[in-house]
């Protein structure tokens, strides 16, 4: 007696179907096979290089023939045309032609019916003998512009300033007058709204407690055996199958 196979439910989560690259879409290129969901743009070919036989066949004009530009479907162009030429050799010629500064109008003589500019000649310098008192420069004093004794110019008013007296002066005062300082301020809050008035006290120190608090490394709090039997302890369960139904309670009815 064979044994009987045990058959087992089949799980959809185990079912592997084909990936994305198995599926294909029409192509949107050329003409056969296209995707008629598309719009389709027109198809152009290239056609094969042709033999050089049906060239010499062919007795067209093609581009190699040069048509000038002035030849117009009436005939040719009738505008003026010009050519440049080179320069020539200037020929040896015994006269030469005078330059503008060759000319000299300013020594051509006036006519009684020209007006003439006035002319200047300067001369080298006069020859004075050493015995000649000649006075140089600062020898010449004009009249001084300072003070009233000018005749023929206005003058400002002017001032004298004499010396200090210390009798009769400022720093003898003979009727005792107070200074500035002798007059006391009169507090504001007289006669004026009085303003509010603060004070400042010195710091206190705050009250400290002298106990040392321990800090967070001075814990330990793996060593939990003091007050349990042992410290607490973890493992790692086994892998669950990811087709497993999970269990769902309190359904809504």
């Amino acid at each position: 007696m064979s044994e009987v196979e045990k058959k087992r439910p089949a799980i959809a989560g185990r079912e592997r179907g084909p990936g994305p690259g198995r599926y294909s879409l029409p192509s949107t290129i050329g003409f056969i096979g296209h995707d008629f969901t598309k719009p389709m743009s027109p198809a152009c070919t290239f056609h094969g290089r042709m033999s050089n036989n049906m060239y010499c066949v062919d007795s067209s004009p093609g581009p190699q023939y040069y048509v000038d530009a002035k030849i117009t479907r009436f005939g040719r162009d009738g505008n003026p045309a010009y050519s440049m030429l080179g320069r020539e050799k200037a020929q040896r010629v015994v006269f030469q032609t005078p330059g503008p500064g060759a000319y000299s109008p300013e020594t051509a003589p006036a006519y009684n019916t020209q007006r003439k500019t006035p002319s200047y000649t300067m001369g080298s310098r006069t020859q004075y003998r050493t015995v000649d008192a000649v006075p140089a420069p600062n020898k010449y004093t004009l009249p001084s512009l300072l003070g009233p004794q000018v005749p023929n110019k206005a003058a400002s008013a002017s001032y004298t300033m004499s010396g200090f007296y210390k009798t009769g002066g400022p720093s003898e005062d003979l009727s005792k007058t107070p200074g500035p300082c002798k007059y006391n301020r009169t507090d504001p809050s007289v006669y004026l709204r009085r303003q509010p008035a603060f004070s400042m006290l010195g710091r206190h120190n705050l009250p400290r407690d002298a106990t040392k608090k321990p800090g967070p490394g001075t814990h330990n709090p793996e060593n939990v055996t003091i007050h349990k039997p042992r410290a607490p302890a973890y493992s790692l369960g086994i892998r669950h199958s990811e087709f497993v139904t999970p269990l769902v309670v309190n359904l809504a009815d």
